[in-house]
């Protein structure tokens, strides 16, 4: 692989995309392939349970996209894959990411968030990939007070095993551009909502509930504040960190939309004209973080991006995808997407 990243980037550049058919990864996919002809897309995925072939309906056959079925653990399919397709860049959303699955079964956390990072890592040095770039979360940093918010600067003090097994891996990260000079960038972002995410997240949970006039699980007093960031301005985002990020730096990216839990699932019962008598308070899982922050101002001015929807035409825009695909939300919340992708794809 021969020639500058600049270079590469001039003619028809080859991601490797892992998690790509997962909730982040499968609409970065899908931007890449509507925004990039120049593009040629390997998505590399497991297809665990939030792993989902629909998610790429409309992609799974456009010419600049290869789906491979595969783990990230494995080194050997990694290199061949590599190898096969001469990838340029790596971009790695594979990751378990449910806090409370975390807390729950942390083992499977350290075997793809961990694990699974080191494999890819030692591929990429290997092979030496022109570009390593690590999707990671504002959970690293851990807990905020009320005031301040988290810089790329802030300590990483991860509070639960699902944002230690994502610090370790940026650790890990960091070593290998240290150590063997891998070329690589770590983003992280706030919390994401959008289409086509996994009804176990705050966000489609409520969504689904509500229509189902089913009780709304807050977590305590619901007063828990989040940044909220539009999937796909993460997206275009971590397009931008490829394209024109300088090796070895890292990126804050925050929607500036801070929220209480409280608010955000009364927008969601205000937009579907469903009663606040559905939320129901529950106890507050172990170790919740009170309040996360993002200060995105390093890659607004760095690279000029910034977010361009705001939380109020997002969640309109979120609310109304799931209203106008709920056989998607019913088939991912009974498992059927299973089958039918298995029928459908076998083994692809």
């Amino acid at each position: 692989m021969a020639g500058s990243f600049g270079e590469i980037l001039k003619t028809i550049m080859k991601i490797l995309v892992t998690g790509g058919a997962g909730f982040i990864g499968s609409n970065f996919v899908r931007m890449v392939l509507a925004e990039h002809s120049d593009c040629f897309v390997v998505n590399l995925d497991k297809l665990t349970y939030a792993g989902n072939l629909e998610n790429l309906a409309g992609f799974l056959d456009n010419p600049n996209h290869k789906f491979i079925k595969g783990d990230i653990c494995d080194g050997q399919l990694v290199e061949k894959v590599i190898d096969e397709f001469h990838i340029d860049a790596i971009i790695n959303f594979a990751a378990e990411t449910h806090v409370d699955r975390s807390i729950t079964a942390p083992k499977i956390f350290i075997e793809t968030n961990v694990t699974g990072t080191l494999t890819l890592l030692q591929a990429a040095r290997d092979k030496k990939i022109h570009r390593f770039i690590q999707i990671s979360t504002d959970e690293v940093y851990g807990e905020l007070g009320p005031q301040g918010k988290f810089t790329e600067q802030t300590p990483l003090s991860p509070n639960s095993p699902y944002s230690a097994s994502k610090a370790a891996a940026d650790h890990l990260v960091k070593a290998f551009g240290h150590t063997w000079g891998l070329k690589f960038n770590i983003t992280r972002c706030s919390n994401n909502y959008g289409e086509y995410q996994f009804p176990e997240k705050m966000v489609p949970l409520m969504i689904n509930n509500a229509l189902n006039d089913k009780e709304l699980p807050v977590y305590g007093d619901g007063l828990h504040v989040r940044d909220w960031l539009y999937v796909y301005d993460h997206c275009t985002a971590i397009w931008k960190v490829l394209a024109q990020a300088k090796p070895g730096e890292i990126y804050n990216i925050g929607g500036c939309s801070e929220k209480k839990n409280l608010e955000v699932v009364n927008l969601i019962l205000d937009y579907l004209k469903k009663p606040e008598s559905l939320i129901k308070h529950v106890t507050d899982r172990p170790g919740h973080d009170r309040r996360y922050a993002i200060d995105p101002s390093k890659i607004m001015t760095q690279l000029g991006w910034k977010p361009s929807v705001t939380f109020e035409q997002g969640i309109r825009k979120t609310i109304d995808w799931y209203l106008n695909n709920q056989k998607w939300l019913a088939d991912v919340v009974s498992g059927d997407y299973q089958k039918y992708y298995q029928q459908m794809y076998g083994n692809r």
